[in-house]
C-alpha cells in the first residue's frame, strides 16, 4: 500500500479527523479564542452596513427628519454627517476584528503544522524496518511536504473562511429574522438544497484528494530516484526513459488536479444559481408583502439579504481546501497510528561481554512464507571473530540485521550473554553493537559530526581524531579544506567510496562497542586502502565479538570460525584451512570469488 493511500479501507469520518486535529490545537487555546472573538467582531459589522442603508434611504425620503435615532454615541446627529461617520466607525470595527482573527488564527495554524510535522518526522524515527520496506521514500517525503501543506490550507484559509464567513451568515440571518421573520423563513427553505449539494461535492472532493496525494507521491518518488541515481541515469543513457517516466507521473497528477478543479467549477455556479433564484423569489415577496414597512427598512432588508450570497459562496468554495486537508490529515494520522518498533524488553546492561549464541533460528520477512533463515545454530565467544560467507541471497545480511533487532525473528533464539535480544531494551541492545555496512550513510555535516554521531555526539575532539587515525582516515581528512570541520555533502558525495567507508569504520571505533558487525565493510575499498583498513580492523576487532559478512580473503582467513550459508541454511563450518581441505561449498566459493587473493597477504604493522 502506498503512502498516499489510507491504511484503512474505510475512510475516517470528517468529524473524527477534525476532532483529532483540535487535539493539537489545545496548546493554542488562548490564541484560538482571541481569533474567534476577532471574527465575531468582523461578522457583526455586516448587518451594521445594512443598517446604514436604512438611515441613508429614510434620510432621502424625509429630509426634514434626517437625524440618527437610537444609535449609541451618534444619537441625534444629522444624517449628512452621521452616515459617513458610521461608515468609518464600522470599517474600523471590522478592520480590528479582521486583524485579531487573521493574526491569531495564523499563530494557531502555524503552530499546529509545526507540531504535526514534528510528530510525523518523529514517528518515522521509531517505525519498524518493515514499514520502510513497504513504503517508498518518495511517498514518505510527499507526506511530510505536500500532505502537510494541504493540512496547512485546511487549518488556515479554510478554517478562517468557515469561521469568518460562517459567523457573517449567522449575524446576517439574525438581522433578517429581527427585521422580518416570515420572509426570512421563506428564504431559509433553500438551505436543505444547499446542504445536499455541499455534501455530495464534499464526498467527490475527498475521493479526488486521496488520488491526488497518491499521484503526488509517485511524482516525488520518480524525482527522488532520479536525483539519487543520476550517475547511473547518465552512464546508461536513461535520460529519455526517466523524462518519460516523470512526464507520465506529472501528467497523471495534472489530470487528477484538473478533475477536482472541474468539480469545483461546476459546483460554484450551480450553488450561485440556487442562491440567486432564492433572492429573486425574496425580491418578489418583498414587493408583494411590503405592508407598512418604510423604504429604508426594505432597502436594509434587501441589502442584508444581498450580503448573504458572498459568504455562502465562499463557504461552498472552501470545501475543496477542507477536503484536501482532511485527506492529508487522514494519511498523516494513518502513519502516526502505525505501531512503533516493538520494544517489550526490560534488561539493560552497562556493558556485555559479547557472547552471541544462535539457537535454531528461523526467519521469514513479514508478508512472506518463504524462510530466509532456516535452523541456524552457532556460537561466538567473547573476543572471537566469526565470518559468514555464501552466495548472494543466502541470508547473510538478514542474519546481521536480526542481531540488533532491525527485524523480529519468530522462531529460535539469539542470545547475548545468555539473554535473548528480545529481552533487552532496544536502546540498550544497540549500544552494545557497532555496525559497519557496505552502504555507508553519511550526513550533510562536518567530518567530526559524522564520526561522533547520535549517542557519540559530544565526544572529545581528541577521541574523534584518534578514531579517525585508527581507521586510517586522518591522512585524507587533513587534506580537506577545513579538515575535521569540512562539510562532506549529501551522503558524503564529496568523498570517495573508500573515504566514506573509513569514516564509517572510525564511527564504529569511536563507539567502542563489545560486539562488531561488518557487513561487506571493505568492499568499496581499493587494494591499498583495504590493507590500511584491514590493519585498523585487526585493531578494532581485538577483544570484541565480531561477525564478518562475506569479507575479503585476508579477514576470512583469520576468522576463528567460518560459516558457509546456502539458501538460508548452514551447510559448512570450520576454519579456513579445514574448509579448503574439505573441498565443499567454501572451496568452490574460494576458487570463484577469491582466486586473485589466494596468496596470503602480509599484514601491515
Amino acid at each position: 500500500m502506498q503512502a498516499g493511500q489510507a491504511s484503512s479501507n474505510t475512510p475516517q469520518s470528517s468529524l473524527r479527523i477534525y476532532l483529532r486535529l483540535l487535539g493539537y490545537v489545545r496548546p493554542y487555546a488562548g490564541a484560538f479564542s482571541i481569533s474567534l472573538l476577532g471574527y465575531m467582531i468582523f461578522a457583526s459589522a455586516q448587518p451594521m452596513l445594512a443598517g446604514v442603508m436604512k438611515y441613508f434611504v429614510d434620510g432621502l425620503n424625509d429630509p426634514e427628519h434626517a437625524v440618527l435615532r437610537g444609535v449609541p454615541l451618534l444619537d441625534g446627529m444629522e444624517l449628512m454627517y452621521g452616515v459617513p461617520v458610521m461608515l468609518v466607525l464600522i470599517a474600523a470595527w471590522q478592520g480590528m476584528g479582521s486583524f485579531f482573527g487573521n493574526y491569531y488564527l495564523s499563530r494557531v495554524s502555524l503552530g499546529l503544522i509545526h507540531d504535526l510535522r514534528r510528530a510525523l518526522f518523529d514517528s518515522l524515527l521509531h517505525l519498524p524496518n518493515r514499514y520502510f520496506d513497504q513504503h517508498s521514500s518518495g511517498h514518505l517525503i510527499s507526506r511530510i511536504t505536500y500532505n502537510v501543506t494541504m493540512v496547512t490550507s485546511a487549518a488556515t484559509d479554510a478554517i478562517k473562511t468557515v469561521v469568518r464567513e460562517g459567523l457573517s451568515v449567522l449575524f446576517l440571518f439574525g438581522y433578517l429574522l429581527w427585521m422580518n421573520w416570515k420572509l426570512t423563513l421563506v428564504m431559509m427553505a433553500i438551505l436543505p438544497v444547499i446542504g445536499v449539494m455541499v455534501g455530495s461535492v464534499n464526498r467527490k472532493f475527498r475521493k479526488q484528494s486521496h488520488k491526488i496525494q497518491a499521484a503526488m507521491g509517485d511524482l516525488t518518488h520518480v524525482a527522488s530516484e532520479t536525483i539519487q541515481g543520476y550517475r547511473v541515469v547518465r552512464s546508461f543513457g536513461g535520460e529519455d526513459y526517466e523524462s518519460a517516466r516523470f512526464g507520465q507521473a506529472s501528467a497523471d497528477n495534472t489530470r487528477r488536479q484538473l478533475r477536482m478543479v472541474k468539480t469545483g467549477a461546476v459546483f460554484t455556479p450551480s450553488l450561485q444559481l440556487v442562491t440567486y433564484s432564492a433572492m429573486a423569489v425574496l425580491l418578489f415577496l418583498v414587493l408583494w408583502l411590503r405592508g407598512d414597512a418604510s423604504a429604508g427598512d426594505l432597502v436594509a432588508y434587501i441589502t442584508a439579504a444581498g450580503l448573504l450570497p458572498k459568504p455562502i459562496r465562499q463557504l461552498s468554495e472552501v470545501s475543496t481546501n477542507i477536503q484536501k486537508g482532511l485527506a492529508g490529515a487522514e494519511s498523516i494520522f494513518a502513519q502516526l497510528d502505525e505501531a512503533p518498533e516493538s520494544d517489550r524488553g526490560t534488561v539493560e546492561k552497562a556493558r556485555v561481554q559479547g557472547r552471541i549464541e544462535v539457537r535454531d533460528l528461523r526467519f521469514a520477512y513479514p508478508g512472506s512464507d518463504q524462510l530466509v533463515l532456516d535452523g541456524l545454530n552457532f556460537t561466538i565467544e567473547p573476543g572471537q571473530m566469526v565470518a559468514v560467507v555464501g552466495r548472494s541471497g543466502s541470508g547473510k545480511s538478514t542474519l546481521a540485521n536480526l542481531i540488533p533487532r532491525f527485524y523480529h525473528h519468530a522462531e529460535g533464539q539469539i542470545l547475548i550473554d545468555g539473554v535473548d535480544v528480545e529481552d533487552y531494551t532496544l536502546r540498550n541492545l544497540r549500544r552494545h553493537i557497532a555496525l559497519v555496512t557496505q552502504q555507508v550513510t553519511l550526513f550533510n555535516d562536518t567530518v567530526t559530526n559524522n564520526i561522533a554521531y547520535g549517542d557519540l555526539a559530544g565526544a572529545p575532539r581528541t577521541d574523534v581524531e584518534r578514531a579517525a587515525e585508527a581507521a586510517f582516515a586522518r591522512e585524507f581528512i587533513d587534506r580537506l579544506p577545513q579538515g575535521f570541520d569540512t562539510l562532506v555533502g549529501e551522503n558524503g558525495v564529496l568523498l570517495s567510496g573508500g573515504q566514506r567507508q573509513r569514516l564509517a569504520i572510525a564511527r564504529a571505533i569511536l563507539k567502542d562497542a563489545p560486539i562488531l558487525i561488518l557487513d561487506e565493510a571493505t568492499s568499496a575499498l581499493d587494494t591499498e586502502s583495504e590493507r590500511h583498513i584491514q590493519a585498523a580492523l585487526d585493531h578494532v576487532m581485538r577483544g570484541r565479538s565480531t561477525l564478518v559478512i562475506a569479507h575479503r580473503l585476508s579477514t576470512i582467513e583469520k576468522a576463528n570460525l567460518i560459516l558457509v550459508m546456502d539458501q538460508g541454511r548452514l551447510v559448512e563450518r570450520g576454519t579456513h584451512a579445514e574448509l579448503l581441505a574439505a573441498g565443499g561449498h567454501y572451496a568452490r566459493l574460494h576458487t570463484m570469488q577469491f582466486r586473485e587473493q589466494e596468496a596470503p597477504e602480509t599484514p601491515v604493522a
